[in-house]
């Protein structure tokens, strides 16, 4: 099938307000849990929502989130075979397919191509998190993101947090001066494993590299950007929306494996620390352990209060300016899909390309002065080469050795 193309028909539907009665056609890019997960979110958001076309490489997989699917939103599931596209390639081949609508919800690796490719088919885009896993996709998914505003393309981003109701009012609180200045920031990211990383012995004689690597996409930094970037990076971004989305000056990071394992190359713990232009330290902690601890919080500090996030069922502040939040919450993966189908709709613009960016750029330079213990500059991490794969050139069949698990003080900043 040819590659999508985009025309002046494509880009003006992209700008005009779809009518109600006008069907909303969705394709979904990877079908794991998280792009199952939206697209139920997608078709709940929009009544005149159908879900027409799916991209995987895996196929099992994707006749998985058909069926789970089908089975909650059976009249909003027309996917007919023709549009089940199985294999490296499928992005391109659902892209040049009639949808409106596309969620990117595969590895982050591979995130930066595919954005590149809906934008230039002029699709209305829930881009999952992290938006890059390296500098190299960074500045890639940025090109495309700048065509996406010029061609005003809705682009919602899976940092949930940001459309969290008690989350909002925290920070609108927050940036509204209620708790005195920000004086300091840290949030935490304390979990047990994902997914176990596996033993090379566990692989099977008919797996390529790529298959190998792909199905335990968590266990390989070029595919997932190491948990810091793929999960943690939540954290990151909340601690940038505390900051008014301005980058960091510098950082200096710790971090290593503390768990033996035969496969992947990833870290398992992370401490980082931000600094800002206006002298606040924002600091994020990670781990990935089980029989440790367990915490996800925010603890920020103000001249005349601390307000804390995540302790407990609703963000509270004590000291002299006290506070609880006392609204309704809603479910924030749902308001995600809730606000783009509504702009679509209004023919307005939800464009979230710019800070989701900075975010998953703070998360990698976080990663990167762990990596090598380095204090990193944010000059530095925009001026980086780091590629840590060849996406859009990799065969199924080829040979890929990913880079070696990082060893700070000897691995080198690229």
């Amino acid at each position: 099938m040819a590659p999508a193309i985009i025309t002046a028909a494509t880009t003006l539907r992209a700008q005009q307000k779809a009518d109600s009665n006008e069907t909303l056609r969705i394709g979904l890019i990877g079908c794991g849990g998280r792009g199952t997960g939206a697209a139920s979110q997608a078709l709940q958001a929009d009544y005149n929502a159908r879900l027409v076309a799916v991209a995987d490489v895996f196929e099992k997989q994707m006749d998985t989130a058909i069926a789970s699917l089908s089975a909650k939103t059976p009249d909003r599931v027309t996917v007919s075979p023709e549009h089940r596209f199985v294999g490296l390639d499928a992005y391109k081949k659902l892209l040049a397919s009639e949808v409106d609508v596309v969620i990117l919800a595969t590895p982050p690796g591979y995130r930066p191509l595919h954005l590149t490719a809906a934008v230039e088919a002029g699709k209305h885009l829930f881009c999952e998190k992290p938006m890059a896993v390296d500098a190299v996709g960074y500045h890639v998914a940025m090109a495309a993101l700048a065509k996406a505003k010029e061609k005003k393309l809705n682009v919602t981003a899976g940092f949930c947090w940001r459309y969290n109701t008690s989350r909002r009012e925290s920070f609108k609180r927050l940036k509204d001066g209620q708790f005195g200045d920000l004086m300091s920031y840290f949030g935490t990211y304390y979990g047990s494993p994902i997914r176990l990383v596996p033993a090379a012995s566990s692989r099977q004689p008919e797996q390529t590299d790529l298959a190998w690597q792909l199905a335990s996409w968590n266990s390989f930094s070029w595919l997932s950007g190491d948990n810091y970037v793929e999960q943690a990076v939540h954290s990151v971004d909340k601690l940038m929306w505390a900051m008014n989305d301005q980058p960091p000056v510098s950082c200096i990071a710790t971090g290593g494996r503390q768990t033996p394992a035969e496969g992947g190359n990833i870290f398992d713990h992370f401490h980082v620390a931000y600094e800002f232009a206006n002298g606040v330290m924002g600091h994020i902690g990670s781990r990935q352990m089980t029989g440790c601890a367990n915490e996800n919080i925010d603890y920020i500090q103000c001249s005349q209060a601390k307000l804390v996030i995540g302790k407990g069922s609703a963000p509270f502040a004590e000291g002299a300016k006290r506070w609880r939040f006392r609204g309704e919450e809603k479910n924030m993966y749902q308001i995600e899909h809730d606000e783009l189908f509504a702009a679509i709709r209004s023919g307005k613009t939800v464009f979230d390309g710019d800070w989701m960016m900075q975010s998953t750029l703070a998360g990698i330079m976080g990663r990167e002065a762990a990596y090598t213990g380095q204090r990193l500059t944010w000059e530095q991490i925009l001026a980086s080469k780091q590629d840590l794969a060849p996406e859009e050139a990799l065969k199924w069949n080829d040979k890929f050795e990913p880079t070696p698990r990082p060893i700070p003080g000897v691995t080198k900043f690229v």
